[in-house]
């Protein structure tokens, strides 16, 4: 039996998106339109520094439609996908990205899955290979270890933030409390039916990306310490073996004395040593300071995200499901 949909938001966070928000709104209404369903487009201004909030403020006049939520400043991506999803009222909702690298013609195809039973459906590349062979390398590292270390939850490695998520799904995510936020591990982690949808993504139509190494470094990092405690564990196993070869080593050199005497010991060996626990104690304190950082951010209690202004109409409370009464015409005479 096939689920019916009576509405549907759109969400689109972005950040110095100008360039690309003209034709990324016609599309979308023009795709959203063939739908035949109530709508809505909840677009996130994550502190952009270009015209992309007087683009926003344009688009929410012209078409109610269409709402703009102004961040007080730049939060990331994660705070402002989080700002979206609060936001959306539909029935079902998807996500996507403002540079027209996310196609919204496949939101049709994404909703026949839905209305088939899938809860989740996520655009998941076919191949990378137009991409560095450092970020493919360390983006295959990346999921593979996190995937390993969290054997109940499965991230699909090649999949983003594109895609359409139901109600349920939604209500879900708004319940995780967390600040620190690694979204894909939390589609995963809510769990209900998914399913993927294979596509290539076009080429970025104006400006250029703001995922560079450092980012995406970052974003792994705070991944690590979101999802999974295996940084911890890590060092833990490297400091029980490390413990037990020098201890090995110990007791090697105590055999020496009792059968050969004494020796003149080089420094080499005292250098050496020396430096390699002292540089896995400062790792290991790295990485529980990192935690230790996840835990700080967590209990200050701070809003994920602060919204300066709210623009434009979208759909009602109750997500467009109460039947639209229009008031009575006067009879002439």
């Amino acid at each position: 039996m096939e689920r019916i949909c009576k509405s549907i938001s759109l969400v689109i966070p972005c950040y110095n998106e100008a360039g690309n928000l003209d034709a990324l709104l016609e599309r979308c209404m023009a795709t959203l339109n063939t739908l035949g369903l109530t709508w809505e487009i909840v677009l996130v201004d994550d502190g952009s520094r270009d015209n992309t909030a007087l683009q926003l403020a344009h688009w929410s006049a012209r078409e109610p439609r269409v709402r703009a939520l102004l961040l007080s400043r730049n939060f990331g991506k994660e705070a402002a996908l989080s700002a979206g999803i609060d936001a959306a009222r539909g029935q079902t909702v998807v996500l996507m990205d403002a540079d027209l690298q996310h196609e919204p013609e496949l939101i049709p195809t994404m909703l026949q899955r839905w209305r088939h039973g899938i809860d989740v459906v996520y655009a998941r590349r076919k191949d990378r290979s137009d991409e560095p062979w450092f970020k493919r390398t360390f983006t295959r590292l990346f999921y593979r270890m996190l995937n390993a270390t969290h054997p109940r939850v499965t991230i699909p490695p090649d999949a983003g933030d594109f895609r359409l998520l139901d109600r349920h799904v939604v209500d879900a995510l708004k319940s995780l409390p967390e600040h620190n936020r690694f979204m894909k591990g939390m589609y995963a982690w809510v769990g209900f039916h998914s399913e993927e949808l294979p596509y290539t993504p076009k080429a970025r139509a104006s400006g250029q990306s703001h995922y560079n190494l450092h980012s995406l470094v970052s974003l792994s990092l705070s991944g690590m310490t979101a999802f999974t405690t295996w940084p911890l564990r890590a060092s833990s196993v490297l400091g029980v073996n490390l413990a037990l070869l020098a201890f090995c080593y110990g007791g090697y050199l105590v055999l020496d004395y009792w059968l050969f005497g004494a020796e003149i010991s080089g420094w080499t060996t005292i250098v050496v040593s020396t430096m390699l626990f002292s540089g896995v104690q400062l790792l290991s304190l790295g990485v529980l300071g990192e935690y230790i950082a996840r835990i700080y951010e967590e209990v200050k209690g701070r809003p994920l995200y602060i919204v300066h202004r709210s623009l434009g109409a979208g759909l009602p409370q109750d997500g467009g499901l109460t039947p639209l009464v229009l008031p009575e015409t006067p009879r002439a005479g």
